[in-house]
């Protein structure tokens, strides 16, 4: 193993495998944010690494229900499409883990399920703060520890396609481009979310708001491109992703926003794997302009 080490953000190096062109890697650190030990994966084209070290954009790559940050990088076929736009690809964990962490039976709810939000309610709000890993803590290593362009794009699959969403939408300026495979585009309106918004934010649906893709992009006074793929097979689409929800919701939005339904499709990595390509052109088009 490989440590690379200063006073407040050590991380370790856990797993490297050579595969396409570059290399995957899993680092382990203690992550402030979350009051946990937290994983995430990193794919680095060859062109990133020693002697080169070239500096490139980073694409964020946000995992579903249940999922870690193996399950992408194992399953989607991301690495060769990283190789031909030159992209550096950081998948986190989905979640805080380990022992104290509050957990939950539902696969919705817990472990696993971090939602990419920040829980304001007890027991969740002593780790559950994934929104600020997301969006502060983690970018912050990898801008550190490896050599970035500065440029970022953020994407994710279901629960993830969810966090893409609400992060990219509240944080205009920090991502050049949004995407989503099979997203959760309102929780409020989802059966997973209808569990898992009271336990995180208490019963106030006015704090539901606040966290929810259809409002925030009705409301935003700036807009990133948005590119979404659902596939109309997906046994979870009527009851907890509704993807016709955000289709009306951006019906006024000025920005661009690419919504395709792809017929036969189903909520699965089969599904993710026959489209990533796609995802990665487009994320290209904005991070090298």
């Amino acid at each position: 193993m490989t440590t690379i080490n200063n006073s407040n953000h050590p991380l370790t190096q856990i797993e490297a495998h050579r595969v396409c062109e570059g290399e995957q890697r899993v680092y382990e650190h203690r992550a402030t944010t979350l009051n946990c030990t937290m994983r995430f994966a990193i794919y680095l084209p060859q062109s990133s690494m020693a002697p080169v070290e070239k500096k490139l954009p980073v694409l964020f790559y946000l995992s579903g229900l249940t999922c870690s940050e193996q399950n992408v990088i194992q399953k989607a076929g991301f690495q060769r499409f990283a190789d031909q736009h030159q992209i550096m690809v950081v998948c986190p964990d989905t979640s805080p883990r380990g022992d104290g962490v509050a957990d939950d039976e539902r696969y919705w709810l817990g472990q696993g399920a971090g939602f990419y939000v920040n829980a304001t309610q007890a027991p969740w709000s002593t780790h559950y703060r994934m929104y600020d890993y997301i969006t502060d803590e983690l970018p912050t290593l990898i801008h550190q520890y490896f050599p970035t362009t500065g440029q970022q794009s953020i994407t994710g699959h279901s629960m993830g396609g969810y966090g893409a969403l609400l992060i990219g939408l509240k944080n205009p300026q920090n991502y050049q481009s949004i995407s989503a495979f099979s997203p959760i585009v309102s929780p409020a309106n989802s059966e997973w979310g209808q569990d898992t918004l009271p336990a995180y934010f208490g019963h106030d649906e006015n704090d539901w708001q606040a966290v929810d893709p259809c409002a925030l992009v009705k409301t935003s006074q700036a807009h990133r491109p948005i590119l979404i793929d659902q596939g109309d097979a997906d046994n979870f689409l009527s009851n907890n992703l509704k993807t016709h929800l955000f289709e009306a919701a951006v019906r006024d939005v000025t920005s661009p926003v690419s919504i395709h339904l792809r017929p036969g499709y189903d909520h699965s990595y089969y599904f993710v794997q026959s489209f990533i390509d796609t995802h990665f052109a487009f994320h290209a088009s904005y991070l090298h302009s």
